[in-house]
């Protein structure tokens, strides 16, 4: 086992389908990374997966993209807005506005596991994995924080002490590939990778040999769902319903 790799009793993120960005209907009218969706998800059982960026007043807020126009209409980048400036923003016409991380941890209140996925962008995110680890150290329920960006991923340790971190990664290519081992390095916990790119060897490795867990994203079909339960854990999945397997 890598020495920085750390094995941690984390069966809770394998247990149920992770609704990805919660449980939203693909922004017809309940739209992606919402309370809407959130709460739907938590309703349902599954698990949650969300994205934050940083704020301009480092505060961690829920949205995927780094730039507001798909989400809002409105033009610019997160990083250029405060927490209370985003939070005003309504996210597709719908009555759902940008939520903060701590409104989201407030909601769903410990019903079911959130999966945090940090999006960085050099130069502007200094202090959200601080930030994010904190809010989470303080959450009474199952949580977890993960990131495709490596800079990120090497302040888990320092930064989130005690919060399962995980690498988000695709690929199948040898220098994809040999950059996931490195990241082994670090301590992380689990890997969230790309269904249509399984199997490969550094997935195969991280279960097999080191026993950790792996979570597939972004699951749409039944193809996609068996090649996950075939190389892999659980799925993060989006527009379906599926089943609860694997209940705890």
């Amino acid at each position: 086992m890598s020495q920085g790799t750390i094995m941690t009793d984390i069966s809770w993120l394998t247990a149920r389908p992770v609704a990805h960005r919660g449980f939203h209907d693909m922004n017809k009218t309940r739209w992606e990374n919402t309370l809407s969706a959130f709460t739907a998800a938590a309703e349902r059982g599954y698990a949650i997966e969300c994205d934050v960026h940083l704020s301009s007043d480092g505060v961690p807020v829920i949205i995927h993209d780094d730039d507001l126009q798909r989400l809002t209409g409105q033009d610019g980048f997160v990083w250029q807005r405060t927490a209370a400036e985003l939070t005003a923003l309504k996210v597709g016409g719908t009555s759902d506005h940008l939520p903060t991380l701590q409104e989201a941890l407030d909601l769903i209140d410990g019903r079911v596991p959130m999966v945090v996925e940090l999006k960085g962008i050099p130069g502007r995110d200094e202090g959200l994995v601080a930030s994010v680890g904190k809010m989470l150290k303080r959450y009474k329920g199952k949580a977890a924080i993960m990131s495709f960006d490596h800079w990120l991923i090497r302040d888990f340790p320092k930064h989130a002490p005690g919060i399962p971190g995980g690498l988000t990664a695709y690929g199948k290519d040898v220098k994809l590939i040999e950059a996931h081992f490195a990241m082994l390095a670090h301590e992380i916990a689990f890997t969230s990778y790309a269904a249509g790119d399984l199997p490969n060897r550094f997935v195969s490795f991280v279960r097999e040999k080191l026993k950790m867990p792996v979570i597939t994203w972004t699951v749409h079909d039944q193809p996609a769902v068996d090649l996950t339960f075939r190389y892999a854990d659980q799925m993060t999945f989006e527009g379906f319903e599926p089943d609860l397997v694997k209940v705890a």
